[in-house]
Parts: structure tokens; C-alpha cells; sequence
């Protein structure tokens, strides 16, 4: 399978985003009260880079609280 691993990953945690109503500031929040601190613009921009560790990606996707994700296409 030849496929853009960021792009995905990256894609995937936006459409979550949308799908569950939260925005960039909601995220930061959310994130806030499990403890994770991060400023709006460095989640804007490790967002839009894609450059994030899957356990970021885990603890975005359960502070939003998504309890299951489809991968395929």
C-alpha cells in the first residue's frame, strides 16, 4: 500500500475534529483539563505539519471523545 502516513494520520484527526463539533481553541481546552498542555497555535501547527506521536493522537481522539475510528476508505 503506497500511501501518505502523515497525510492520513493527519486527515484523520481533522475529520474527527469536525465530526465531533470541536475546533482548534475546544481542543485545547479539552486537552487542558486531561492535563496536556498545548497553546492553540502549536496545535494549529502540529496539526498542519501532521508531525505528532501517535499517543498525541490517541489522547486528542479520547479527550473528544471518539471510542472507535473507521480506517478504511
Amino acid at each position: 500500500m503506497d500511501r501518505d502516513w502523515v497525510a492520513y494520520t493527519k486527515g484523520l484527526l481533522q475529520s474527527e475534529m469536525l465530526r465531533k463539533g470541536v475546533n482548534y481553541k475546544g481542543l485545547v481546552e479539552r486537552l487542558a483539563e486531561a492535563g496536556i498542555r498545548e497553546t492553540e497555535a502549536n496545535l494549529r501547527n502540529k496539526i498542519s505539519r501532521g508531525g505528532f506521536t501517535a499517543s498525541f493522537l490517541v489522547q486528542c481522539l479520547v479527550v473528544m471523545g471518539v471510542s472507535s475510528l473507521r480506517l478504511d476508505d
